[in-house]
Parts: C-alpha cells; sequence; structure tokens
C-alpha cells in the first residue's frame, strides 16, 4: 500500500495541482487509515464496504468529529478510485459508504465596532507596527484566505489603481482595496518592507521580522496579540475576519454574487451561508423587491 500512495499523493500534488494544505490533510487521512489497515492485517485491495464501516466506527469510538470524519472517507473515496482506474483494485468499498451528517456551524462573526477596536491596535511607529496594521487592515479589506495572504507576493498588488490579484486553486481573482486599508499598505511597502526584506531575491509581500515570508503560525500569533491588545473576548483566526469582510459587505448592501467573486467561492452556497446575518431591513427590501421571495 505505501508504494500506491506514494504513486496517487505524486498525482494529486503533479496532476491535480492541490495546495499544500489539502495535500497534507489528504497524506494524514490514508497514513492513519493505513496504519489501522496494518494493525488489524488487513490488505487494502481486499477491504469490503463492512470492513469500512468498522473503521468508520472506529474513528467514531476515538472521538473524531463527523466533519473529520467525513473528510476521511472522501479521502479514501479519492485513493479507491485513483487505484480503480489503475486498475490496482477490482471494486471501490467506499460505493455504498455514506457520510456522517455534518451540522452547519453558524461562522463567527465580529460586530463593526469589534473590528474598528482589533484594527486600532496596531501602532504605526516601528516597522513591526506598520506590517501589523497594513497586515489587519488588508486582511479584512479583502477577505483573503491567510494562505493566500502569506503566498502573495509584492507584484500581486497594484498601489496605483488599489487592488490586489489573488492566484488561487489555478484561478485568478481581482479584489479591491479600500481608502485604509491602501493607505496603510502603501505605507508599509515605502517605508518597512525594504527595511525588512534584506535579502532581494525575496518577493513576498508581508514578511516577518527577519524578512522572510509571513508563515500561516506567524499571521495566527499576531492577531491573538492584538485580540487581546483590544480585550476581545471572541476568538479571532484570520477565517473569522474572512466572515467578517463578507457579513459586512452583505449587511450594507453588496451583492451576493460580487460577494462570491471576492471571496473566491465557487458555489454560491458557500457564499449565502452569510445570509443569516443579514439586519431585517435588508431582509424586508429583499422581499419586496425580489419577484419570487
Amino acid at each position: 500500500m505505501e508504494k500506491q500512495l506514494k504513486l496517487f499523493f505524486d498525482f494529486l500534488e503533479n496532476d491535480k495541482k492541490l495546495s499544500d494544505n489539502t495535500l497534507q490533510s489528504y497524506k494524514r487521512d490514508l497514513k492513519q487509515y493505513s496504519e489501522y489497515l496494518e494493525s488489524n492485517q488487513m490488505n487494502y485491495n481486499k477491504v469490503a464496504e463492512e470492513d469500512l464501516k468498522n473503521y468508520i466506527s472506529h474513528l467514531q469510538e476515538i472521538g473524531k468529529k463527523p466533519s473529520t470524519i467525513s473528510r476521511c472517507i472522501a479521502s479514501i473515496r479519492s485513493f479507491y478510485q485513483y487505484e480503480l482506474k489503475n486498475k490496482k483494485v477490482k471494486n471501490d468499498p467506499t460505493n455504498n459508504i455514506q457520510s456522517p451528517k455534518i451540522e452547519k456551524r453558524v461562522p463567527s462573526v465580529l460586530t463593526s465596532q469589534e473590528v474598528e477596536l482589533l484594527l486600532e491596535q496596531p501602532k504605526d511607529i516601528d516597522l513591526k507596527g506598520i506590517r501589523d496594521k497594513a497586515m489587519l487592515e488588508f486582511a479584512y479589506a479583502t477577505g483573503m484566505r491567510v494562505t493566500e495572504i502569506i503566498s502573495l507576493n509584492i507584484t500581486d498588488v497594484n498601489l496605483e489603481e488599489g487592488y490586489v490579484t489573488c492566484k488561487s486553486h489555478g484561478k485568478n481573482r481581482t479584489i479591491p482595496l479600500g481608502k485604509m486599508s491602501l493607505s496603510a499598505l502603501k505605507e508599509y511597502v515605502e517605508e518597512a518592507r525594504d527595511i525588512l526584506v534584506k535579502d532581494e531575491t525575496i518577493t513576498a509581500l508581508f514578511v516577518n521580522v527577519n524578512g522572510k515570508r509571513l508563515t500561516r503560525q506567524g499571521f495566527w500569533k499576531i492577531i491573538k496579540y492584538y485580540k487581546e491588545q483590544a480585550h476581545i473576548t471572541k476568538d479571532i483566526t484570520p477565517h473569522v475576519l474572512r466572515h467578517s469582510f463578507a457579513t459586512h459587505l452583505l449587511q450594507n448592501g453588496a451583492d451576493l454574487k460580487a460577494i462570491q467573486a471576492m471571496l473566491g467561492h465557487s458555489d454560491i452556497s458557500s457564499t449565502q451561508v452569510y445570509m443569516q446575518f443579514q439586519d431585517e431591513g435588508l431582509k424586508d427590501i429583499y422581499k419586496k423587491a425580489h419577484p419570487r421571495a
């Protein structure tokens, strides 16, 4: 199985062009599955539907959440479909396996006041403060995912026209930058970034104090630090800023399709989750104006 998994991971990385985060999820899920089969002296190409149901029960017993189990099933299903296509197995044991029902969680969202409070925290009196202010303003202004933000290069931002080009999953999307974000970003690029970057070959837009590309963990720590400075009790992650971006746009009358385009959602149903945060006034306008409301 080890050899087949390696070929599968190479296929995901080179042919499917999956992001590193998604690839690591596949690796974790299938390594766990492989270890389970090994400990039960089972051969992966002889696994039956009943065996797979036992594995799902095992995951439930060790306390895995429904969302995690659902992802594991999806990873195992992809592997078997790949093996079936390459004639390494005769049938796919995941065929009739149903994923556990996942309750749709309401996204955690900050109020406009909480966002204001958070963004007020970084003081542009030193290089780090200038960078942090630009970064937090940018995250809220664009609604980009943390992986997308840390992957940005300096050339992806047009400071003259006031927009950023996000390259994600083989697609490009253009997101406008608001006045506050653009002002903070210009200050960072013109007054701090060039001093932080010691190596001219570094192309990253946001860098750490050593001048290297900022990591996901670095970004999370920065947000956590300013959340504590602002005495906000809610848990704030880069994704909470993304949720807040979408919610506040919708509450202020932005078109759902436009928000979908800015967030980079391939399916409008992912964007519709923010409809529940609309204020009643906006809902009334919708009911009166929409022909099929």
